[in-house]
């Protein structure tokens, strides 16, 4: 991991546009195929993600953004932890887990009692940590938002 002082947890501006974009799409097309909901928050994420109510983190340091995580409103008290993606060549180096410590801080400070996350288990590395976090499963939802989901997990605040 780059050294503490050197990686920031931000709030997402403009300028984290590209990035927030790009780390997605090269995870979701690794494994799935891009969706139309990954398409509406990928290109458009301050009118799908931060005007309901959302927020997204960045972690960043003097290499540039290095990971990204959406928390996307729900409901009242109600987040789903979503598009949460870390730059290939830092995986492993803990920058995942220091932005997701971060991403459940601000959903405590927006009012958040539970986060919802909806996944596959081919994505067994995120699954790990989610469950590191207490998050723990539940069946998966019964709409249609991805068809990639056979696995969903919460964490109750």
């Amino acid at each position: 991991m780059p050294e503490s002082g050197e990686l920031r947890i931000v709030a997402y501006e403009p300028r984290h546009a590209e990035a927030f974009r790009d780390l997605n799409l090269a995870w979701i097309e690794e494994y799935f195929e891009v969706e139309d909901l990954d398409r509406r928050q990928l290109l458009d994420p301050e009118a799908s993600i931060l005007r309901p109510g959302g927020a997204i983190f960045v972690a960043e340091s003097p290499e540039g953004v290095l990971g990204v995580c959406a928390l996307v409103y729900e409901a009242p008290g109600r987040f789903e932890v979503s598009k949460m993606a870390v730059r290939k060549d830092v995986r492993g180096r803990g920058v995942g887990r220091r932005l997701l410590g971060e991403v459940i801080a601000g959903a405590r400070r927006l009012g958040a009692e539970e986060l919802s996350i909806v996944s596959n288990t081919v994505l067994e590395t995120a699954l790990h940590l989610y469950r590191a976090f207490g998050f723990v499963e539940r069946a998966c939802p019964q709409d249609d938002r991805y068809a990639r989901c056979n696995v969903a997990l919460e964490l109750r605040l």
